[in-house]
């Protein structure tokens, strides 16, 4: 990364300058907060504990947990802190290590999406060889390429955004440093960075989206093939969650980052990004919870013990 600024510290605007809005917001963002916390992490723990969901749907779902719990804490702990204190300096180098962590956790939440869509695929169109097909080794290698794409995106981007020189304006006009909003900033020619944004962008998003895309075209024509009720019903529950947050991931991002600077508005934006980087991963969990029976079934099993424990200790 070649630095070639004068700028040493940023100042966020952050969502409002109100500030009676200050504790209002500090406290949605922290109920937000806690919600993701304890979902994602809870949703680990429950994978983690019961032998029943030591499978590859719920590997990849506990590496999706893990990685919308470091999606939020990249943003969320800054953001609540600049409402308390009314500090909403962030160094240069700070600048850098948020943006590197957002798109690299964006980036491999998009390769975990992909590689649960075989995961559906491979339960609904081959049942009888899933076992083999998805095997520990397997499962492993694709989440390892998951988080190596992401290192590679999230290398690539910041080192391109943070090669631009800023000479003197330094006001972020966001409340996180987005790529975006800091290339805006940016005194120099900016249409060869932006290019290479939206190329490496499409690239990841295109090629894991394309991923999805075939393995649900491939259920879709297998699931025509069904005669019974009960196959289609099977078939929906099997896939509904991970449709919801495909969906839900995929329009934001592809709102945010696959249009050119001149169409983006800041507080729309700033609107999106609230959405993608604290209501989603908080979602997520939720999602999977209600619409999962074998999660309903391990979360009843776990508050069961736990309740026998506390009787027996008391």
């Amino acid at each position: 990364m070649k630095n070639n600024t004068e700028v040493s510290e940023f100042i966020l605007l952050g969502l409002t300058k109100a500030p009676d809005l200050q504790i209002l917001l500090f406290l949605m963002f922290a109920f937000v907060y806690a919600l993701t916390l304890v979902g994602n992490l809870g949703m680990i723990l429950l994978i983690l504990l019961d032998g029943r969901l030591h499978t590859p749907m719920y590997f990849f779902l506990s590496n999706l947990s893990l990685v919308d719990f470091g999606s939020s804490s990249t943003v969320a702990p800054k953001v609540m802190a600049g409402f308390l204190t009314r500090n909403n300096v962030i160094s240069y180098n700070e600048c850098a290590v948020q943006m590197f962590f957002f798109v690299f956790f964006a980036t491999v939440d998009s390769y975990l999406l992909a590689s649960m869509a075989y995961d559906r695929y491979a339960a609904v169109c081959k049942p009888l060889h899933y076992t083999t097909t998805l095997t520990k080794g397997v499962c492993a290698f694709m989440a390892i390429s998951s988080y190596a794409f992401g290192v590679l995106n999230a290398s690539i981007q910041t080192g391109d955004t943070f090669c631009l020189p800023f000479c003197a304006y330094n006001v972020i006009n966001h409340f996180f440093c987005d790529i975006p909003a800091v290339r805006n900033l940016a005194c120099s020619y900016k249409q060869v960075n932006e290019t290479i944004l939206i190329l490496m962008s499409s690239f990841h998003i295109m090629f894991a989206f394309l991923v999805i895309l075939i393995s649900y075209f491939l259920i879709f024509m297998n699931i025509l093939k069904m005669h019974s009720s009960e196959g289609y019903q099977k078939a929906f529950s099997t896939c509904a969650s991970h449709l919801t947050v495909v969906f839900t991931f995929y329009g934001t991002v592809t709102i945010m980052y696959l249009k050119p600077s001149s169409s983006h508005s800041m507080d729309t934006d700033k609107f999106v990004s609230v959405f993608y980087t604290m209501v989603i991963p908080m979602l997520n969990p939720i999602v999977y919870s209600l619409r999962n029976k074998e999660v309903k079934n391990a979360l009843k099993k776990v508050v069961k013990k736990a309740k026998l424990y506390v009787c027996v200790v008391h």
